[in-house]
């Protein structure tokens, strides 16, 4: 760690990693449901558990990412953030949101647009702590170094603020309440915070493997143009069936299937950079979840996103347990785990300690990868059953439901290797201690240095 100030990344890393508990443990809840659907019915029903995990994620990967913002941008821009204080009224407004939301679900308050459903008030003070921080970031960007990496970032951040205007407009048409909440969640996850993962995940590899910047640079910028120009005419795939204009198919289906070039990129830059560099980074952890996040984006957002983008396929899959299977994985490796990385990176500097869990952190890693994928191969299975039955031979939902018992219960299983790892990931970071370290004086934003070096 090379500037006092960001330790506020700190705060911002451990509470995204509390949240990030309270939201694996309510997926296994809920997994738990769908394989005894009575269970916890009058005490907490499935809707609002769902709302929890839900909003736990989205909260928790922002949390992350503003946490991100405030430990690399000091170092890019050669310079403190420009002012602490703000860093944490910010943090304090989102964590009394958050908690403000949950209780708000818990007496039966929401407002009922998935993904959406925080009070209005909770959704003013998210947009006031998007402004600050907005204000913070900007501010320490413009009086100091500018860089690729801190001038995608802040468009992106920039964005995804802007677009959480959006939130509050709830037209009374359906059709045009969808087309504007899918401006929320589809620019969002396919297009801003594609640019913050790109940012961070450049970050990452210019410090561990001491390839050039300039290199770094470049595929930054093709991977930015390419998620922009697919994601944005991409949101059309989500307007097939809301009611919008026929025309939307074709434009959805084409740029859809683009939206698989940017995570190709993002894997064969990681890839490509790490064989560039030949560097042997003592932290290996930090490196692992930066490969595995880039190549299961690919797989999760890409490979499976276009499994069911054309609007032909989509007409018969949407909805379906395929959804869920790409939303799982998608996440999971896109954001989860490019915030697991640069926890990783930054805790052991943060805490002023060697990265001295690497065995347990990577363990953990391979539970929750290989949790994930067991649970997306049984989903997709589920699934395309589902599918053919249910929209395919007619059948009716709950008599499908029925059917599909077995893979519920494999995907509890699954999802209960991805709570272990989760919970190991958590201890290995918080919790194990090690031996303390030296912190580097304040120094130019130049690769971490090796051993010896």
């Amino acid at each position: 760690m090379k500037y006092q100030s960001q330790k506020v990344a700190y705060a911002y890393f451990v509470c995204a990693i509390a949240l990030f508990a309270v939201q694996v443990l309510g997926g296994l809840v809920i997994g738990w449901i769908y394989v005894q659907p009575n269970f916890l019915a009058e005490t907490f029903p499935f809707h609002i558990i769902r709302m929890i995990h839900t909003n736990a994620l989205i909260v928790w990967l922002l949390l992350g990412l503003f946490g991100a913002a405030y430990f690399l941008v000091p170092e890019e821009s050669e310079r403190e953030i420009y002012s602490v204080k703000l860093a944490y009224i910010q943090l304090i407004l989102l964590m009394v949101g958050t908690l403000g939301a949950v209780g708000s679900y818990l007496v039966g308050i929401h407002g009922g647009r998935e993904f959406l459903e925080q009070p209005l008030w909770v959704k003013l003070g998210i947009l006031v702590a998007a402004l600050i921080f907005l204000f913070n970031i900007s501010m320490t960007v413009l009086a100091g170094k500018k860089t690729a990496i801190t001038n995608v970032l802040l468009t992106g951040l920039w964005l995804l603020s802007l677009l959480w205007v959006f939130a509050f407009i709830n037209p009374e048409n359906l059709s045009l309440d969808k087309m504007y909440w899918w401006f929320v969640v589809h620019l969002w996850v396919e297009a801003t915070w594609e640019l913050v993962m790109a940012s961070v995940l450049a970050f990452l590899l210019l410090k561990m493997t001491g390839v050039d910047r300039e290199v770094v640079e470049k595929w930054l910028y093709v991977i930015v143009a390419t998620a922009l120009f697919s994601g944005i005419l991409g949101t059309g795939h989500h307007f097939y069936w809301i009611g919008l204009p026929g025309y939307w198919q074709w434009v959805g289906s084409i740029f859809s299937t683009f939206e698989v070039i940017p995570f190709f990129l993002m894997m064969s830059f990681a890839f490509v950079i790490v064989w560039k560099g030949r560097r042997n980074h003592p932290n290996k952890a930090a490196l692992l979840w930066s490969l595995g996040s880039a190549t299961v984006a690919f797989f999760g957002a890409g490979v499976w996103g276009f499994l069911h983008t054309l609007h032909g396929v989509n007409f018969y899959s949407h909805g379906t347990q395929i959804t869920a299977a790409h939303g799982h994985l998608s996440f999971y490796g896109t954001y989860v785990a490019m915030n697991l990385a640069i926890i990783t990176y930054a805790m052991p500097l943060l805490r002023g300690r060697d990265p001295y869990t690497q065995v347990l952190n990577m363990g953990s890693f391979w539970l929750m990868m290989v949790g994930m994928a067991f649970m997306t191969f049984t989903l997709t299975f589920a699934g395309v059953i589902q599918t053919h039955m249910q929209r395919v031979l007619g059948y009716y939902y709950m008599e499908v439901q029925d059917e599909l018992g077995l893979f519920y219960i494999i995907r509890f299983g699954a999802g209960a290797a991805v709570v272990v790892g989760a919970l190991l990931f958590i201890y290995s970071i918080m919790v194990v201690r090690g031996r303390e370290v030296v912190l580097p004086a304040p120094a130019s934003s130049q690769p971490d240095p090796m051993p010896g070096e």
